[in-house]
């Protein structure tokens, strides 16, 4: 993983140095190992490097064989068969695995990007042709946000970077604000800052003369129905693709290991680098002592033990909630008000201590279907079906001045865009999922809490290899038993001594409606009067959410914790400096 920014001036004339060295310092974080520039022209490229493969030699910009530059974040896994078989003869002056992006695009042009396997995103520039191309992973592990403006176009691996760099201001849009409170995360190309849009997962934009002139897209999901498979035949095909995926994830000049939870997807992903490890694997797992939500750690322990990793445990308790949140926050400007940035963040915090790089199982869920939710949206609505996501945790509460009456279209839109010809509904729920809760969600939180920390973060399942298989898996083998995720249960049960595959989960849950519970006298005034709250809520409401026992009312209390701390840091410019109570009491300049 890397930070990379840049810009591409609508006049022609050569970027401004100074907003190019804005740009290098509000990325300067998720790259500790080195920077680079390149100027040319109109465009103006930045990169900050965190080395993780080819650590001599493969300081960005590179630069291919008719004057093409690029700047990449994100790792390439199939760049050694790339190098051997497609590109073989190709001009490599580096060993690093983002130099086969310029080779297939001097062999394929635009593309070239349908043969990369692995997480990125680029900026490539052809002086040749004047034309600056942005590209994304089709599953958007890595982000990359864009503006367009009367100067040109700038992009960005993070929003903060476009508005610190003074190409965009710090305002907010309302329609994704909503969204915010409501599902917890922002949808579509649309994000909560004014004149900043994302790249959406598998784009890739032409530019030139400062302007978008095409778009094309890598999707993430096959199309067509489920294709018809044996259990055994599946298992045995599962097992090859597993091993695979981990194997080409664990390609790395540095140090690596995993994060345990107490599910499927991590102990599967820690089976596989057991087999192929000359030494233990090093395994990091959060837990919340002194709490009464389910412990995960001795689960993952018993699990760790079976496959002879070293296990550390990460106790994470309320003071450190009080202390770290605001920073936490400050790490996430594209906000995901999901409470696991807790966990992650103090896990990537502790794992960044003797590793660069780690392995989770984020992707599992949506790839061979393991959300519950699942099974109700299957079903006709006279079997009790019903829709996702249907209310939030401000419907009908009056909590919020303004209701938003649309902060469902964003999910109502990524289901009609995945209903394609021959998909069953699971597979429509599955791809919907993909389009925005993971890929504006889950992967966000991941990339900014652990690049926070200079550490990369992996996805094995989110391979396409691995989705291709997983998403056209007949339903039978998804769905079974009142489980989800029924093959990938059944290999770790046929893999594991003792596994708990078929346990009922018990659920990864942080504690924060307990904690925010027990200060809720204190807090809630803090939150009612901060402006950013004031702006949108009744301040009565917003105290009593903080007192109030109900499940509901506690999950408002949490977004409505999390939207003060992101408004005063992202929207105000408030630094996050003291607890959460020290920052919601200071002054507003």
């Amino acid at each position: 993983m890397c930070g990379i920014a840049g810009m591409m001036m609508a006049d022609g004339s050569q970027p401004p140095s100074a907003t190019l060295d804005l740009l290098e310092r509000a990325i300067a974080h998720r790259g500790p190992d080195g920077t680079g520039q390149y100027s040319r022209g109109p465009v103006g490229l930045v990169h900050a490097r965190l080395a993780i493969i080819d650590l001599s030699t493969g300081d960005q910009p590179l630069f291919g064989p008719r004057g093409t530059a690029l700047v990449a974040n994100g790792e390439i896994y199939n760049y050694v068969e790339l190098k051997a078989a497609e590109l073989s003869g190709a001009p490599f002056r580096t060993g690093s695995d983002c130099e086969t992006i310029l080779h297939l695009y001097d062999r394929h042009g635009l593309d070239g990007v349908n043969a990369l396997r692995g997480m990125y995103a680029f900026a490539l520039y052809d002086p040749e042709a004047e034309t600056l191309l942005i590209a994304r992973d089709p599953f958007g592990i890595k982000q990359l946000y864009y503006t367009e403006t009367p100067s040109g176009f700038a992009f960005a691996s993070e929003p903060q970077a476009l508005i610190a760099a003074g190409l965009v201001p710090a305002r907010m849009t309302r329609r994704p604000a909503g969204e915010l409170l409501q599902l917890q995360f922002t949808t579509g190309a649309e994000t909560i800052f004014e004149g900043i849009r994302r790249l959406l997962p598998g784009e890739t934009l032409k530019v030139r003369q400062g302007r978008v002139v095409e778009r094309h897209v890598r999707p993430a999901l096959p199309e067509g129905a489920p294709l018809p498979a044996g259990e055994t035949d599946a298992l045995s095909r599962l097992d090859q693709i597993l091993m695979d995926t981990v194997n080409v994830h664990q390609r790395a000049d540095v140090p690596y290991g995993l994060f345990l939870s107490s599910g499927i997807d991590s102990a599967a992903i820690l089976t596989c680098m057991a087999r192929l490890a000359t030494n233990p694997v090093q395994a990091y797992t959060a837990c919340f002592p002194k709490t009464g939500v389910y412990n995960e750690y001795d689960e993952a322990h018993k699990m760790a033990e079976a496959m002879g990793a070293r296990h550390i445990k990460v106790e994470i308790t309320v003071d450190d909630f009080w202390r770290q949140l605001p920073e936490i926050v400050a790490a996430v400007d594209d906000p995901t008000a999901d409470y696991a940035i807790v966990p992650t963040y103090i896990l990537a915090r502790e794992a960044a201590k003797d590793l660069k790089v780690v392995l989770c199982g984020e992707g599992g869920d949506e790839i061979f279907a393991g959300y519950g939710r699942y099974r109700r949206q299957i079903r006709p609505w006279w079997l009790g079906g019903r829709q996702r996501r249907r209310t939030g945790p401000f419907t009908g509460n009056g909590i919020l001045r303004a209701e938003p009456a649309d902060w469902r279209d964003g999910i109502v839109a990524a289901e009609k865009a995945s209903a394609l010809p021959g998909r069953s509904r699971l597979q429509i729920a599955q791809a919907a999922d993909c389009v925005d809760w993971l890929a504006h969600g889950l992967l966000v939180k991941l990339d900014r809490c652990l690049m926070a920390h200079g550490l990369e973060g992996r996805t094995p399942l989110l391979d396409p290899v691995v989705g291709d298989f997983g998403f056209r898996l007949p339903q039978e083998l998804k769905l079974r038993r009142g489980r989800g995720k029924y093959l990938m249960r059944r290999w770790l049960e046929d893999n594991v001594p003792n596994s708990p595959a078929f346990a009922r989960k018990k659920g990864f849950t942080v504690p924060v409606g307990d904690w925010i519970a027990t200060a809720g006298e204190r807090l809630g005034p803090l939150v009612a009067a901060d402006p950013g709250i004031a702006e949108i809520a009744d301040p009565d409401k917003v105290r009593g959410a903080f007192t109030s026992g109900d499940k509901r009312a506690r999950e408002a209390a949490w977004r409505l914790l999390f939207f003060a701390l992101w408004h005063r840091r992202h929207i105000r410019g408030v630094a996050a400096e003291g607890d959460v109570f020290e920052c919601l009491a200071h002054p507003m300049g």
